[in-house]
């Protein structure tokens, strides 16, 4: 596993990569139906994910078909744009199209403790946003170039794989997010629904869905993201921790990216 440590949940290619091959290899399957259940993760690993399933849907010629089910934001909503159409829960909470950045500043503290904190460096930009030591304007506008370059990379994914279908909202990348019917008024999805009645109207009472299941997370959601199609159903999320300690504080990041959605 890769891409995921005792504080970032392991939302990553390395651990969908096998059950996605699988998926996208069943011959008779003439698409495939992604379910995503994703609060978000790391931006690099969301856009590798969704590239990959873009790449399996053009090898193997099929289309994708993606599902919503408690959420489907920041990077879970990034993921969901590599579907050839998106339907949700009216429940759902979808977008949350941004980036942030957060942490802790701990400089009042070790002062009233009577800490030090020594750091040297090569290179004068080697500590940066230390959170021992006084935040830097200087710092604070790299991070926000950062953010800034990513959030264009992440508007750019959704204009392309939502195009004329979106709404002209002044809103639509400023962050926030709704529920699945408004993300349906704004194109951000394309129908509610539930997977087995949608792709049992798509392709037939027949529809065979086969179950391809991975691990759900400590909160019993699946936490990175599953997928299904006619002839195949697969659901997978993040591999479990290496150690309990790990795995402790690794579920207490993802409850609280659970929570800013209010879920």
């Amino acid at each position: 596993m890769t891409g995921g440590s005792a504080l970032r949940p392991a939302l990553n290619l390395a651990s969908c990569a096998d059950l996605l091959k699988k998926a996208f290899e069943i011959k008779q399957a003439p698409a495939v139906a992604i379910v995503i259940n994703s609060p978000g993760g790391s931006p690099v690993q969301s856009h590798l994910i969704h590239r990959r399933i873009r790449a399996l849907a053009e090898e193997n010629d099929k289309k994708v078909h993606v599902f919503v089910e408690d959420a489907a934001a920041s990077g879970g909503y990034l993921i969901a744009c590599a579907g050839d159409d998106i339907t949700a829960d009216p429940s759902s909470i979808v977008g949350s199209i941004g980036v942030v950045s957060a942490g802790f500043g701990f400089v009042d503290a070790i002062d009233k403790l009577g800490i030090q904190r020594r750091v040297h460096t090569a290179g004068q930009n080697k500590s940066v946003l230390d959170p021992f030591l006084p935040e830097k304007k200087t710092d604070i506008a790299r991070l926000k170039e950062l953010q800034l370059n990513i959030h264009d990379m992440f508007i750019d994914v959704v204009k392309t794989g939502r195009g004329e279908r979106l709404a002209d909202d002044k809103d639509m990348f400023s962050g926030l997010f709704w529920t699945g019917q408004k993300a349906k008024d704004l194109g951000l999805v394309d129908a509610i629904g539930d997977l087995r009645s949608s792709m049992k109207q798509r392709y037939g009472d027949e529809t065979d869905l086969k179950l391809i299941e991975g691990k759900r997370g400590l909160f019993g959601r699946r936490s990175a993201f599953g997928l299904a199609q006619p002839a195949m159903f697969a659901d997978f999320g993040s591999h479990a921790a290496q150690a309990l300690v790990d795995g402790a504080l690794t579920s207490l990041e993802e409850r609280a990216l659970w929570s800013r959605l209010g879920l």
